[in-house]
């Protein structure tokens, strides 16, 4: 079994910033790819962004130039560094961790969520 636990959610003016963490512990022999989703209100459940192993990035178009992916392979987290937050980017923020156990099966795994709420 893995868990994975968010924190740093919270409420934040427009052009503020706030860092999200996440980490994972349980059955981990390592972990490939770790990144950060969204939901809004209605919405479909949508990709933040990307980070591998070697440290890699993918973000979406929206969050270009004002998040930063970053992780710590030796303690297993990964964190979201928002700024400029924009009202837009009010939505559950949810981890995900593709894991590779110590049997060697490969599964993805999900945080729990945090709320970001960006309102005045």
């Amino acid at each position: 079994q893995v868990q994975l636990v968010e924190s740093g959610g919270g409420l934040v003016q427009p052009g503020g910033s706030l860092r999200l963490s996440c980490a994972a512990s349980g059955n981990i022999f390592s972990i490939n790819v770790m990144g950060w989703y969204r939901q809004a209100p209605g919405e479909q459940r949508e990709l933040v962004a990307l980070i591998s192993d070697s440290g890699s990035t993918n973000y979406a178009d929206s969050v270009k130039g004002r998040f930063t992916i970053s992780r710590d392979n030796a303690k297993n987290t990964v964190s979201l560094q928002m700024n400029s937050l924009k009202p837009e980017d009010t939505a559950v923020y949810f981890c995900k961790a593709n894991v590779l156990t110590r049997s060697r099966t490969l599964f993805a795994y999900w945080g729990q969520g945090t709320q970001v709420t960006v309102s005045s």
